[in-house]
């Protein structure tokens, strides 16, 4: 099963299955009524009105103002054959050398005004190698934007455009949602395809939580703790609100599983929790620092717990420690078996990674540990990784 990150895409056109479609609905609506029953009585229109006003439709009118479309440029080396050849070898390449031009490439996606005075959040791949990037407004007005910080590893950006007084969107708590509640995803999926710069609106439930998934088959990075909703999430729709039926943002919609290019109901959201940590650390520092604890773990197979003498596999063993780091101060060493962090049981590389992933610096690792036989408590106090 492909995944695809809900970035700009094309609008696909059937008009067969549409014409079909819209000779269906047209049938249902002319179904004649059979038999003589009296007429029901005239409807309140007022009552109507409220019968109508859900949860649902309440939550998307108090967020919607405040999502936007972000439109990028960026540009990309295209090679080009001046002679047509359908092969490329290196004999032909030295004597008819292709040539080389840019190309510039938009792109779309969406974010959340999060504060009035002109802070958007968004995807981090939205606007990845970026040259221009404007966001447009719901009310039609757009501006030129500017990253005031980004993190690649957890896939967000903040975004600062000259305005003030804008809409916010209310941020919620993505620790407090619970499996199977209303979850409502509000984005841009057309982007300027679309005269109306409204956002789309769809709905459904929050399918589970702490979902870990590699970025892509042979990687080994991986989205962790992502929440993943059967809540249509669409190309363009990256950056957008995922929210809960109070309307307020639960998460940032960031990609989809799909064979087909479109929704198949696996969509996955960034909590906000984690999103309101890289907001806070852009504000503060003007980046997003990273957590470093200072040591290197493997895992225990076989082969390592033989050598070493170790009964059983399980949990993970120091194989480096930086000298004068965190790890080292909190008095770890080499060789030493982690069992567990923060209370959690450890066994593999993901393991330890999940731990820490979302940390910020000043956190504590508390790791239960074996050493020479005894079972011993380590804290260890993250640091600011060093800069490179």
């Amino acid at each position: 099963m492909a995944r695809a990150r809900a970035g700009a895409g094309a609008v696909s056109r059937d008009r067969a299955r549409h014409g079909a479609s819209a000779a269906l609905a047209l049938a249902m609506l002319f179904v004649p009524i059979s038999g003589g029953a009296a007429a029901p009585d005239r409807v309140d229109p007022s009552s109507l009105s409220r019968s109508r006003r859900t949860a649902i439709v309440t939550a998307a009118q108090r967020v919607s103002p405040a999502v936007v479309s972000v439109s990028v440029v960026t540009t990309r080396i295209v090679r080009a054959d001046p002679y047509g050849l359908p092969f490329h070898d290196e004999f032909f390449d030295r004597f008819f050398p292709p040539s080389l031009y840019r190309e510039r490439v938009p792109g779309l996606g969406s974010g959340v005004i999060v504060d009035g005075d002109g802070i958007v959040l968004t995807n981090s791949h939205v606007i990845r190698d970026a040259e221009d990037i404007k966001v447009n407004l719901p009310d039609g007005r757009h501006f030129d934007a500017r990253l005031l910080g980004d993190s690649p590893v957890y896939d967000l950006a903040v975004l600062k455009i000259p305005a003030d007084h804008l809409p916010v969107a209310p941020l919620g708590d993505s620790d407090s949602l619970v499996v199977g509640e209303w979850a409502i995803a509000i984005g841009n999926p057309f982007g300027f395809l679309l005269d109306d710069p409204q956002p789309t609106v769809t709905a459904g439930v929050v399918s589970a939580m702490r979902r870990d998934i590699k970025a892509d088959a042979s990687s080994t990075s991986m989205y962790k703790n992502m929440i993943q909703t059967d809540a249509a999430i669409n190309p363009g729709n990256s950056g957008g609100a995922l929210v809960d039926a109070d309307g307020e943002v639960i998460g940032i919609n960031t990609f989809i599983f799909t064979n087909s290019g479109g929704s198949i109901g696996l969509g996955f959201a960034i909590p906000i929790n984690l999103a309101k940590q890289v907001l806070g650390e852009v504000r503060r520092y003007g980046r997003v620092r990273v957590a470093w604890p200072g040591m290197n773990v493997q895992p225990v197979n076989e082969l390592l717990a033989r050598r070493l003498g170790w009964d059983g596999t399980g949990g993970l063993v120091v194989s480096a420690v930086d000298k004068g780091g965190p790890a080292d101060r909190a008095g770890l060493k080499v060789l030493d078996r982690i069992r567990k962090v923060n209370g959690r049981v450890t066994n593999d590389v993901e393991d330890a990674q999940a731990s820490i992933y979302g940390a910020q610096v000043g956190d504590k690792l508390t790791l239960e540990v074996e050493r020479d036989g005894r079972s011993r408590t380590i804290v260890v106090t993250l640091e600011e990784a060093p800069q490179r």
